[in-house]
């Protein structure tokens, strides 16, 4: 929330880096205290300077719903959420319009809402009461999740937006049919056998485990078609040309992973 780096939830990166891990598709939101577009601007340039170097399968949220905001005009919340989310949109990333939904009805001119994916927020109704268009509900704030303890926020996806942002190339990801980067020009492929393909394996077995492939590979030293099936599943993740080649920059890129 807010303008400042030191402002960034310090649960954050242990929250990233773990839901990675465990193969949970991820998205951020960013609340929003501006009270003019100028606030707005520099509360962008720091969302963006927290997310740097990350990947998002779901929308990145402008969350606009202050009690200090709701004295402005509708104009001027407009105009915040267009400083906002037209400046991350041009940095390449799906931005999405967050807030409940008597807000949105109320404090934002009808332009603005069309330009932007909304998520919008109604608690405890049988269906939203907001006439817009959404790609995501969230229905409830006390609802349970296995592995948490307390209440939590749930919500209904309408759209594919894993598949949105790899197709299109969107949060982090590189747009498909674009020549794709090599990782690895050399290392381990199939037909190879060695104590080093061996340690290689190891790692790709604890991906496994982790639930970062689905590709299982055996306990052994020989580099089959399995071990290509995992190697090139971690290179299309990463977002690299599915080489079959497992090189030291794949090792340590995957031992990163397993971090």
């Amino acid at each position: 929330y807010g303008r400042y780096i030191s402002q960034k939830d310090k649960c954050f990166e242990d929250n990233y880096k773990n839901a990675k891990a465990n193969g949970i598709n991820v998205g951020a939101y960013w609340y929003s205290y501006a009270l003019n577009t100028e606030q707005a601007l520099a509360e962008a340039k720091v969302f963006l300077e927290v997310i740097k170097g990350k990947s998002f399968e779901y929308p990145l949220a402008f969350d606009i719903e202050d009690k200090t905001q709701t004295s402005l005009s509708k104009s001027a919340i407009s105009d915040i959420i267009d400083t906002f989310c037209g400046y991350v949109e041009k940095q390449g990333y799906y931005i999405s319009l967050y807030s409940y939904a008597s807000f949105l009805e109320t404090k934002v001119e009808a332009e603005t809402k069309r330009k932007y994916d909304v998520w919008l927020a109604e608690f405890d109704v049988s269906k939203p009461s907001y006439s817009g268009e959404y790609g995501i509900w969230q229905y409830t704030s006390s609802g349970n999740v296995s592995g948490i303890s307390g209440k939590v926020d749930c919500n209904t996806s309408y759209k594919d937006y894993p598949e949105i942002m790899k197709e299109k190339g969107l949060n982090g990801y590189k747009k498909q049919g674009d020549d794709e980067k090599v990782l690895d020009e050399h290392g381990y492929e199939l037909g190879d056998k060695s104590v080093g393909v061996l340690s290689m394996k190891q790692l790709l077995l604890m991906a496994y485990k982790n639930k970062l492939i689905k590709s299982k590979v055996g306990n052994n030293r020989g580099f089959g078609g399995g071990t290509q099936n995992a190697v090139n599943e971690l290179l299309k993740k990463w977002g690299y040309k599915q080489t079959g080649i497992a090189g030291i920059n794949f090792v340590k890129k995957l031992g990163e992973t397993l971090m």
